[in-house]
């Protein structure tokens, strides 16, 4: 099940985005799952925090989908 998570910027950092979906409580958590290979980016195991996330981009944490939407 994928979730969609609207941002009002052109871009959000991964480990932003973490914290912002609830996927990590806080961002030294983030850090941590990012640095430790668990996070993908499009399917692709993704160990740069700072990776730029764009709409369209789907990103997964232990089985939770999501999926990053421009917001109008």
């Amino acid at each position: 099940m994928k979730t969609e998570i609207p941002i009002h910027t052109p871009f959000i950092k991964l480990d932003a985005l973490l914290k912002f979906a609830g996927l990590c409580a806080t961002g030294g958590e983030a850090k941590i799952r990012i640095t430790q290979g668990e996070v993908t980016v499009g399917g692709q195991v993704c160990t740069q925090r700072g990776k730029k996330i764009y709409p369209g981009d789907t990103v997964c944490l232990q089985g939770r989908e999501i999926e990053v939407t421009a917001c109008d």
